[in-house]
């Protein structure tokens, strides 16, 4: 398994001799609200060669137009049922519903859609293959759905947020405590990390470091690893 940051929720993840991006965001300058203060890590054009891509939910964020529109018409996207007309919408061809606890099997990989809780429809997704197990938690505040995913699948990795501002968008510090409490994976790597509100007063002080450091404290043994824009980490 290899995880490489492109940037904010978008990862690729390489299982099994398969790449999967998850939640594409190749935008350079966000919105009026957030800034993106770095690029990705790579262009839109530089990775259409993927074999299934994951949306979570289809804020701006999380759903690049332009980077749909450049894929080819057969690369499969996989968005939660309820709103997977709107990723149509938003340029996605190729596009499949999936619910909370449907699974979809792509080649040796199977993926299962996941609750997550947020301000719209959003669905975390666990990937397992030849005895690893992935989770990529999208946006997501900390909900007891963890519990059960982290009973029934024991993933090895999480893909989750860590931090969060003043008017919550996903997890803080203290409640993704809880969350890894829950999950036991043997690595969290942060994601969400890629915009900032454009006013200070919305900004906090939370960071992936200060995260670890809570989890320390709290004698959870899952290894923090951040990821920069273009770095990547293997199994």
């Amino acid at each position: 398994m290899k995880i490489t940051m492109i940037g904010h929720s978008t990862v690729l993840i390489e299982m099994s001799g398969l790449r999967i991006l998850t939640d594409p965001y190749f935008g350079l300058r966000g919105n009026l609200a957030y800034s993106r203060p770095k690029p990705p890590s790579c262009k839109r054009e530089d990775i259409t060669d993927v074999d299934l891509i994951l949306v979570s939910h289809n804020h701006f964020d999380h759903t690049d137009r332009a980077y749909f529109r450049a894929l080819p018409s057969t690369t499969p996207i996989l968005a939660p049922s309820k709103t997977s007309w709107v990723t149509k919408l938003k340029g996605g061809q190729n596009v499949s519903g999936i619910s909370p606890w449907q699974q979809h099997q792509l080649r040796d990989i199977t993926i299962t859609a996941v609750p997550a809780w947020h301000s719209t429809i959003t669905h975390g997704f666990i990937l397992q293959s030849q005895g690893s197990t992935l989770y990529f938690a999208a946006d997501t505040y900390y909900g007891k759905f963890m519990r059960r995913i982290g009973q029934d699948f024991k993933p090895d990795v999480a893909l989750m947020p860590v931090t969060t501002y003043r008017i919550p968008l996903t997890m803080s510090e203290s409640s993704a405590v809880a969350a890894a409490r829950d999950l036991s994976a043997q690595v969290i790597i942060p994601i969400h990390l890629g915009i900032r509100p454009r006013s200070p007063l919305l900004r906090t002080a939370q960071t992936p470091a200060k995260f670890a450091e809570r989890l320390r404290q709290a004698g959870i043994t899952s290894n923090v690893t951040q990821l920069n824009e273009g770095e990547s980490w293997s199994a």
